[in-house]
């Protein structure tokens, strides 16, 4: 697939290292290079604010997603293509997932990984067919990839679903990953006490 617009889910800080600062800029240059509009949750702070700005001084598109109470705390980004001020979080997550043809999660803390699983879960059962994908600066989520891992061992995770989680460790291995994925066969879902299958 060839995605016109991409969703990315980034940390309101910016973390301590300035690889991740590096990272979103890097990921924005490669968005505009290839034209793909960045749909993000429309803060100015962290590494939202560094992928937003990036991709708007590239000569990028960006669609931010924000709720009115975030408007103050995050600094809603108005200087972008269009800022969208929504009434929940629900309504945010749900508006950029419907703007988006797939989802890349940078490092970030409680909200990024909840967008990211929520988005992953969506795709495991069937209600959107859109790539996920990890960027994995600086070895950032090796352990949450262990933790799949983890839980394929014991059971809770099919092995096939594994898949539905592209990672990278740059920019461009990772939309060209985004590029190649086909979305799986459609498959009945498991009713619950049924045996994971392997």
């Amino acid at each position: 697939m060839t995605p016109k617009a991409l969703c990315v889910f980034c940390g309101s800080s910016p973390g301590q290292d300035p690889v991740f600062r590096d990272a979103a800029r890097a990921l924005a240059r490669e968005l505009v290079t290839r034209g793909i509009r960045l749909v993000y949750g429309g803060g100015n702070v962290g590494l939202m604010g560094e992928v937003s700005a990036a991709v708007m001084d590239a000569g990028g598109a960006v669609t931010g997603i924000i709720p009115h109470a975030l408007m103050a705390r995050e600094k809603g980004k108005r200087d972008i293509t269009h800022l969208e001020v929504v009434a929940t979080m629900h309504e945010r997550k749900a508006r950029m997932a419907e703007l988006s043809d797939g989802f890349i999660a940078m490092p970030g803390g409680y909200g990024t990984l909840e967008e990211l699983f929520e988005a992953v879960t969506w795709s495991q059962l069937g209600i959107h067919r859109k790539p996920v994908a990890l960027l994995n600066v600086k070895g950032f989520y090796d352990p949450l990839l262990q933790m799949l891992d983890r839980a394929i061992a014991e059971g809770f995770l099919r092995s096939q679903h594994r898949g539905l989680v592209l990672v990278a460790e740059t920019p461009g291995a990772l939309l060209d990953a985004v590029a190649a994925w086909q979305a799986p066969a459609a498959e009945a879902w498991q009713l619950p006490g049924d045996k994971l299958g392997t």
